[in-house]
């Protein structure tokens, strides 16, 4: 039976006044049920996919975001900031390959591979190059064939382990993957390598190729690519046959740095204004699809925080921001150039968070708080258990990309904690549109991070810095 105070509470919030004290069940409950009554979310969203599409740092789509975001967080009665950041600018040309000689190849004719370009590859001739390919399974074996690689195209042939991504180990699934098209192009290029190509690190073998950045810089660009799971395949089966040769064309370009913003939108905080708690997402994507899931859902969730609250007329103590960070995924200079800002007043920044996990259903909240601190969000739990997002797990760790500088101070770290078992189905492919996306759960993912921006905003008791970890 609900107490008089509750009611009382409830009767306060539905009236537009302000709750307090302000984290008791009413005030979290009417922050939930309000964030899961609200398709303002998935209308940004809808928004910044169908309207402005792809979002690559540099590009006309990454700038029309920053203004679409801007202008809708001032419509809400934020206060806007647009924060200068420099980014790469990177741009996508022709990018096609053939088998053209194997063992038992039928004379005339060659296979075609399904490929595309990686973050910052370099370029082919015009005409493109012609040149073995040999198969490696990590560096290791890499390093023992290093008299193979000089004028060679290197092919790491690492599967994706869909049975971990299953089993809620999804991140671990692509850091083992990734690694060798982050770091692979870059130690090829210094082998003498004349091109690489990388297994497309993720799941669902539908033949789509999955792009993502590289380490490569001007002192070792090479052309470098990463091929669908299949014809990585194709490709080691056939060089157990004999040796391989591929004609590669690959036409990027590497233009000079370009101007770009964070899309900083604040809740101004009342008593304790100058504390903040920052909830956020990254606005750039990749160049091949909308990039609904990495990471519209983020920025859209954040912008959500502020609509709910809002529409609540709930004014938090300490100030909320949320920001749609710029060059997450080729750069996080979007990250570097907000840390740069605040880090000689970084015991200001009290708590931050980030959703770069995709929109699938959130089952609670992922934390780097001290193990003291844990107790503390029983509340906020509590108040989330009835949408079935109310597991808490404390890490020393989060690591969310845009916010590492900030953890590495010992800022704590928040994310949703997400299923993202077909996560890397979409991930940095043509796949990632507005239609992956469940609404009922990006309504979940803003009434997570709602309830907890309030939260943390109001918190009596001290939360403590997050333990460092060295990486």
């Amino acid at each position: 039976m609900k107490t008089v105070l509750t009611v009382l509470m409830s009767c306060m919030l539905s009236a537009g006044a302000i709750a307090a004290p302000a984290n008791d069940p009413a005030t979290l409950g009417q922050i939930r049920d309000a964030a899961m009554k609200s398709d303002y979310a998935y209308e940004r969203l809808a928004d910044m996919t169908d309207l402005i599409g792809p979002r690559l740092s540099g590009s006309p789509g990454a700038a029309a975001a920053v203004e679409q975001v801007a202008a809708a967080m001032r419509k809400l009665g934020a206060t806007v900031t647009l924060q200068p950041v420099k980014v790469p600018h990177w741009v996508r040309g022709a990018e096609t390959a053939e088998l053209v000689d194997y063992a038992g190849r039928p004379a005339g004719l060659s296979q075609r591979v399904v490929l595309t370009a990686l973050g910052g590859s370099g370029a082919t001739p015009a005409a493109g190059l012609t040149a073995p390919v040999i198969v490696v399974r990590d560096f290791d074996e890499l390093k023992a064939r290093a008299a193979e690689v000089k004028g060679a195209i290197v092919l790491f042939d690492v599967k994706f382990d869909q049975e971990m991504a299953d089993r809620g180990l999804a991140g671990p699934a692509y850091g083992n993957g990734s690694r060798y098209r982050t770091l692979g192009p870059k130690i090829a290029s210094q082998m003498g390598a004349a091109g690489f190509l990388v297994r497309s690190v993720g799941g669902a073998d539908f033949r789509i190729a999955h792009t993502g950045a590289t380490a490569l810089s001007e002192a070792d660009r090479i052309p470098a690519a990463a091929v669908t799971a299949e014809d990585s395949m194709l490709i080691a089966r056939l060089s157990k046959r004999g040796p391989v040769k591929m004609h590669l064309t690959l036409t990027p370009q590497n233009l000079p740095d370009a101007d770009s913003f964070n899309v900083i939108a604040d809740l101004p905080g009342t008593d304790k204004a100058d504390e903040i708690v920052v909830v956020s997402g990254h606005l750039d994507s990749w160049d091949l699809a909308t990039g609904a899931n990495d990471d519209g859902t983020g920025v859209a969730g954040a912008m959500g925080v502020l609509q709910t609250l809002k529409a609540l007329n709930l004014k938090p103590r300490r100030t909320i921001r949320m920001i749609a960070w710029m060059n997450e995924e080729n750069g996080t200079r979007g990250g570097a150039a907000y840390h740069a800002a605040n880090k000689d007043s970084i015991l200001k920044q009290f708590a931050a968070m980030e959703s770069d996990s995709g929109g699938g259903r959130p089952f609670g909240i992922l934390a780097s708080v001290e193990a003291k601190a844990e107790k503390h969000f029983a509340p906020v739990m509590a108040a989330l258990q009835p949408i079935g997002a109310g597991v808490f797990t404390r890490r020393d760790h989060v690591g969310a990309a845009d916010l590492a500088l900030l953890e590495k101070d010992g800022v704590p770290l928040f994310q949703p904690q997400v299923d993202t078992s077909t996560y890397f189905h979409y991930h940095h492919t043509p796949a990632d549109t507005l239609d992956k996306v469940d609404p009922e759960n990006l309504r979940r993912h803003v009434a997570v991070m709602s309830t907890l921006s309030w939260y943390l905003a109001n918190m009596e008791q001290p939360l403590g810095r997050a333990p460092v970890v060295e990486k």
